[in-house]
């Protein structure tokens, strides 16, 4: 399923080849640092997340954040579920659930040219906080902020 939705050409532009990106997941299922996730609406598996600390994954675009901080890395792997607002409610859902289980913060960073995730992160929660340059090109870090809180 996960190399099925790998191949997806809308996968596949953010998330690179999928077989290399098979064996990555592949390598995080036994790191145990990283919680991989398949994601289901009524029942129906449509999309992947991991999650893990950023302390325990570094990246030198999100060192300077507070050890504890939860970063996401997902993608919806069924195409007709796109634009519908799923992945923005599992976003959140999923965010809420990482702060509850104490979790300093939660971070995503997409390529800032990815407008479609950047929309469904924004409608999950997450707010624009700074663009990077990254060894692999540039990111955008985007925080979550629960509803009625303010960000910072």
């Amino acid at each position: 399923m996960l190399r099925q939705w790998l191949q997806t050409p809308e996968v596949a532009q953010w998330w690179g080849d999928p077989d290399h990106e098979l064996d990555l997941i592949r390598r995080d299922l036994d790191s145990g640092n990283i919680t991989n996730l398949i994601v289901a609406f009524d029942g129906r598996p449509f999309a992947y997340a991991q999650h893990y600390d950023l302390h325990d994954w570094p990246q030198a675009h999100l060192d300077h954040l507070a050890s504890g901080t939860r970063a996401i890395d997902t993608f919806i792997g069924v195409p007709e579920m796109l634009g519908a607002g799923h992945g923005a409610a599992f976003l959140r859902a999923l965010a809420c659930s990482l702060l509850e289980d104490g979790a300093k913060g939660v971070v995503i960073d997409p390529v800032p040219h990815n407008a479609r995730a950047r929309r469904a992160y924004e409608k999950a929660g997450f707010t624009l906080v700074e663009e990077h340059q990254t060894e692999d090109g540039p990111a955008i870090v985007m925080h979550f902020v629960p509803e009625g809180r303010q960000p910072g």
